[in-house]
């Protein structure tokens, strides 16, 4: 039986650690997330607190960053917009990964007209740019954070699917997979235990940049004042109330700014290592 070669647990960690720029990437984004999930512990400041006495005040012991434009603690505010920013994309991923795995894999491997109605629906998700179409379901919807996560989720799906599809179609007829079918295996079976790990190395790196694109795409709808609203803080909503201030007090623009380039660089670059890690013909 043709099984793919899929790498060993601990071969795939000697080859990311082996991979400076990936291990780098890999190290910068562990340690945001640790600031984020676990800062408020050390730095118990209320992101929401007001202090109008230090309204845009510069960095000093009582406020490590300074304070923004309602004298609310910048690194607090950093740190609770980097959880919901994250949290953002990473639900969003995991919103457009489950729906384009079901439909790619649906159509990919049963063919014939749920392949044909599926993979037109994908057709036409992809025609439609997608950042548009998540403009308009929050439009329509509202900017309930829930509601956000899905429509951005949405508009990532299609990608998702087109790839899924492809990986189906590829392994349903392989040797082992007509094996365990002789062999009285059902179709979720095979779909799920047999099919769909030779996919999760695709799926994976698709699912690392999608997590970049939904993080991108949160602080794009905030900015324009559709998506995370205040008094949440996210990365997004910060940089929207920063505009302001831009020239008279920047560094309410580019702390912010900074982490959203920082995280969706350290994402891109780790997706792109573990492509290269999990392609066999590496």
């Amino acid at each position: 039986m043709d099984t793919p070669t899929i790498v060993s647990r601990s071969r795939f960690w000697l080859r990311v650690w082996r991979n400076p720029v990936g291990a780098t990437a890999f190290g910068i984004l562990l340690l945001l997330m640790l600031l984020v999930l676990f800062g408020s512990i050390f730095y118990p400041i209320a992101s929401d607190a007001t202090d109008p006495l230090n309204i845009l005040a510069t960095p000093s012991a009582a406020h490590l960053l300074g304070t923004d434009e309602l004298g609310r603690d910048m690194l607090s505010r950093l740190i609770a917009g980097g959880r919901v920013s994250l949290s953002v994309g990473l639900l969003s991923m995991l919103v457009g990964l489950t729906i384009g795995t079901l439909a790619g894999g649906l159509a990919g491997y049963f063919r014939g007209w749920t392949e044909t109605v599926l993979m037109r629906m994908v057709d036409v998700f992809m025609a439609i740019p997608s950042f548009f179409l998540v403009l308009v379901i929050v439009t329509v919807m509202g900017n309930h954070p829930l509601t956000v996560i899905i429509s951005v989720g949405i508009g990532f799906w299609a990608q998702m699917g087109r790839v899924v599809y492809a990986e189906f179609t590829k392994y349903r007829s392989r040797n082992f997979v007509e094996a365990v079918h002789a062999l009285g295996a059902s179709h979720t079976r095979i779909m799920i235990l047999h099919i769909f790990p030779q996919v999760l190395p695709q799926a994976t790196v698709l699912a690392t940049l999608g997590v970049g694109w939904a993080i991108l795409t949160e602080a794009a709808l905030s900015y324009l004042g559709l998506g995370i609203q205040p008094p949440l803080a996210s990365w997004g909503n910060m940089l929207q109330n920063a505009q302001a201030y831009i020239y008279s007090n920047p560094w309410l623009a580019i702390y912010p700014g900074l982490l959203i380039a920082t995280t969706v660089l350290t994402v891109n670059v780790l997706g792109n290592t573990l492509r290269d890690i999990l392609d066999p013909r590496s």
